[in-house]
C-alpha cells in the first residue's frame, strides 16, 4: 500500500495536475470494483470527469457510463463536493475551495468481454477505459493507479510498470496509455518465454484442455515469422492476457499486450487449435498494424465520442490475412490446411448479398452503427471489412508477387509502411496508403483501388489464382438443394427467420424477417429438417410455405430457385503450366503435388 497522506501532500505541492486512481474490490462477489481518483486541481473552480463511452480497437460505442455507480466526491478532509451529472458520461464536481478532490465511485463488472470488465471471486479484469473517469483537456498528464487485491494471494499483471518500491502501483505516461493497458488480478498462470532476447508472458485465467507447452512454443514462432517481417520487435516485453471461458472468443490489440478470450475446451482438436493460432496471430499483427502504423483519422482518440476512418479494411482486413499466412509460416499447419482457410473466406463472402451493396471503405466508416448491431436485413445490404479486407489483400498480395516473380510482396508494403509510419508515429490518410503501396510494388492501383476497395466490383479470383495455377471451384454437396432464400435463427428450435435474402424465393414470396416456420406443403417442419425436405423438389417447384407472422397463420407459394454452391474451394488448376508450378512453388515453398 502507499503512503496516501504522504501522496496528496505530494499533490497539492505541486503545480503540475496529477491524477492518481485507486482500484479496490473487497467483495469480489458482488462483481463491484471500488474506484477512488485523486485530482489536484491547480486553482481550478470546477472539475468535469467524463467516462469513455468506446475502448480503442472496438469500433462501437459501449456506454460504459451504465456500469457506473455510487458516485460521489469530497475534499482532501472528508467533506463533501457539490457535484451534477451533466450528460450520460459527465460529472461535475465544485471545488473553488479545495485544491484535492477526491472521487468514489464503483464499477459493475460482470461482462466477461475483451473490452469490457469482470469481476468474480476467481480474479479481476478490466479494462482502464471502461472503468476510469478522465478530465477533458488533461488527458496527457501522467497518471499513478494502485491496485488493491481482496486477498495477498491475487497478483497483477499488466503492461504498466510498477514503482520500484511499491509493486501494487503503475504509472502510465499518459491516459491513452492507461488506456491501452488491462490489469488481470488474481491467481492466474503466467508462463514466463523470451522470443529475440525479449521477456514475454502468457497470464492464463481459467481451466481448459490447453497444452501449455504446445501454445508456448506456436506463440514462439508466430512471435518470431512478425518479427522477421518488420525487422524486430517495437517493444521491451509483451504480455499475452488469455481467458477461457465456456463460448467465448475475441481478442483486443493494445501497445505492448493483449487481450484473447477463447472457449475452454477449444484447444484439442486440430481445426479449432488453429483458429486460437489465428487469434493470436491477429492481434499480434497488431502490434504494428494500427497500433503503430495508424491511419490518421484515429489520433488523437475521441473518448467521447466515434473516431471515423474509410480505413479500417487495411487496419483489420490486412491483418486477419497475415492470421491466416502467419500459422502457415511458422509451420503450425500445412499449405493444405492454409488454401482450406481462404477457401472458407472466399465461401462466407460470397454468400453474403451484401458484398454487391457496401464497399470496404462504407463498411470500414460505417462501422460504429453497423459491423457490431447486426439486423434482419444485414446480410443484404453489408459486408465486413474483416472478411473482405482479408480476401481483397490476399489478391493485392498475389498481384505483387505475380508482377515481380514472388521477389516482392505485401509484407515490403509492410515493412515500408512501418517505417515512414511506424516508427514516426505519423498517421497516414488514404491517399498517402496507395502512394506508398503503388511506391513499393511499382504498380498503377487506380482501378483496383475503385472497383475493389472503394466500389463493389464482385472479386475476380480467376485472374489473380491463375498465375499460380490455381482456380476458384464451387461445390454443391452430395445433394444440391434448390434455393429457397431465408436463414434461421440460429439455436432456436421455434424455426424463426432471422433474414431473408433480397430478391430470393423466400422474399418474392413475401416472407419476412421473424416469421416462424411450421410446414412445408402441409406438413410440419423443423429447423433440422428443412434441407433434407427440400432434397425432395427440383427449382421451379412451387411449394406452399406455412409460417406465422406475429400470430397469423399465413400461407406463400413459392418458386424454388436453381441451387447455389454450398461452399468454395481453391484447387490446382487440371493441367497447370510449367510457369504456373512455378510460381506456386515460389509462393508457398511446395509443388501441387504435395496438395494432394
Amino acid at each position: 500500500m502507499t503512503d496516501v497522506l504522504a501522496s496528496e501532500q505530494a499533490m497539492a505541492s505541486s503545480s503540475t495536475p496529477m491524477f492518481r486512481y485507486e482500484v479496490a474490490m473487497p467483495d469480489p462477489a458482488s462483481h463491484l470494483f471500488e474506484i477512488t481518483l485523486h485530482c489536484s486541481l491547480a486553482a481550478i473552480s470546477t472539475l468535469d470527469l467524463k467516462l469513455p463511452v468506446w475502448t480503442p480497437g472496438s469500433y462501437l460505442i459501449r456506454e460504459y457510463a451504465k456500469h457506473l455507480q455510487d458516485f460521489s466526491a469530497t475534499d482532501n478532509q472528508g467533506h463533501s463536493l457539490s457535484w451534477q451529472k451533466i450528460s450520460k458520461n459527465h460529472w461535475q464536481v465544485q471545488t473553488s475551495d479545495t485544491s484535492i478532490a477526491i472521487i468514489h465511485y464503483r464499477i459493475f463488472a460482470h461482462e466477461l468481454t475483451v473490452r469490457t470488465n469482470h469481476l468474480d471471486a476467481t480474479h479481476g479484469y478490466f479494462n482502464p477505459g471502461a472503468m476510469c473517469l478522465y478530465v477533458p483537456g488533461q488527458v496527457d498528464r501522467e497518471i499513478a493507479i494502485t491496485i488493491h487485491p481482496p486477498e495477498p494471494s491475487w497478483q497483477v499483471t499488466t503492461a504498466l510498470n510498477p514503482l520500484p518500491d511499491d509493486p501494487y502501483t503503475f504509472v502510465a505516461q499518459n491516459f491513452d496509455a492507461l488506456v491501452d493497458s488491462p490489469f488481470e488480478i488474481g491467481t492466474h498462470h503466467i508462463e514466463h518465454f523470451e522470443v529475440l532476447d525479449k521477456p514475454h508472458q502468457l497470464a492464463i485465467w481459467g481451466a481448459g484442455n490447453y497444452n501449455l507447452s504446445q501454445i508456448v512454443s506456436d506463440t514462439q514462432k508466430i512471435i518470431e515469422v512478425e518479427a522477421e517481417i518488420f525487422g524486430g520487435l517495437p517493444y521491451d516485453r509483451y504480455i499475452f492476457l488469455l481467458h477461457l471461458s465456456a463460448r467465448g472468443y475475441g481478442g483486443l490489440e493494445h501497445h505492448n499486450c493483449c487481450s484473447l478470450l477463447y472457449a475452454r475446451f477449444g484447444f484439442r482438436q486440430p481445426n479449432s487449435y488453429h483458429r486460437f493460432m489465428c487469434l493470436v496471430a491477429h492481434e499480434f499483427f497488431h502490434l504494428w498494424n494500427v497500433k503503430r502504423i495508424c491511419p490518421q483519422a484515429l489520433s488523437p482518440f475521441n473518448y467521447d465520442q466515434e473516431n471515423y476512418t474509410d480505413l479500417l479494411w487495411f487496419c483489420e482486413g490486412v491483418t486477419s490475412f497475415y492470421d491466416l499466412v502467419i500459422p502457415y509460416r511458422a509451420g503450425i499447419y500445412d499449405a493444405k490446411v492454409y488454401l482450406k482457410l481462404i477457401s472458407d473466406s472466399i465461401s462466407r463472402l460470397q454468400a453474403l448479398p451484401g458484398r454487391q451493396v457496401q464497399s470496404l471503405t462504407e463498411s470500414s466508416f460505417d462501422t460504429w452503427i453497423k459491423l457490431y448491431r447486426p439486423d434482419a436485413n444485414s446480410r443484404n445490404c453489408q459486408v465486413s471489412y474483416y472478411l473482405k479486407g482479408e480476401i481483397v489483400a490476399l489478391l493485392l498480395d498475389l498481384r505483387i508477387r505475380h508482377q515481380h516473380q514472388n521477389q516482392r510482396s505485401l509484407d515490403d508494403v509492410m515493412l515500408q509502411l512501418w517505417q515512414t509510419y511506424g516508427k514516426t508515429q505519423q498517421g497516414y490518410t488514404s491517399q498517402q496508403l496507395q502512394a506508398e503501396i503503388e511506391a513499393v510494388t511499382e504498380l498503377d492501383l487506380t482501378s483496383f483501388w475503385q472497383d475493389y476497395i472503394e466500389g463493389t466490383v464482385e472479386l475476380p479470383y480467376a485472374e489473380f489464382l491463375a498465375p499460380f495455377g490455381l482456380e476458384v471451384v464451387p461445390e454443391w454437396g452430395e445433394a444440391p438443394i434448390p434455393y429457397l432464400g431465408f436463414n434461421l435463427r440460429k439455436q432456436s428450435e421455434s424455426g424463426q427467420l432471422q433474414s431473408v435474402d433480397v430478391n430470393s424465393p423466400a422474399q418474392q414470396a413475401g416472407l419476412k424477417p421473424g416469421d416462424q416456420l411450421l410446414a412445408i406443403d402441409g406438413f410440419r417442419v423443423q429447423p433440422d429438417q428443412l434441407n433434407q425436405r427440400l432434397q425432395d423438389y427440383q427449382a421451379g417447384d412451387s411449394i406452399a410455405i406455412t409460417v406465422f407472422h406475429e400470430d397469423q397463420l399465413e400461407t406463400h407459394p413459392v418458386t424454388l430457385a436453381e441451387p447455389l454452391p454450398k461452399s468454395y474451394a481453391i484447387r490446382p488448376m487440371p493441367t497447370p503450366t510449367a510457369q504456373q508450378k512455378q510460381c506456386f512453388q515460389q509462393w508457398l515453398g511446395m509443388g501441387f503435388a504435395d496438395l494432394m
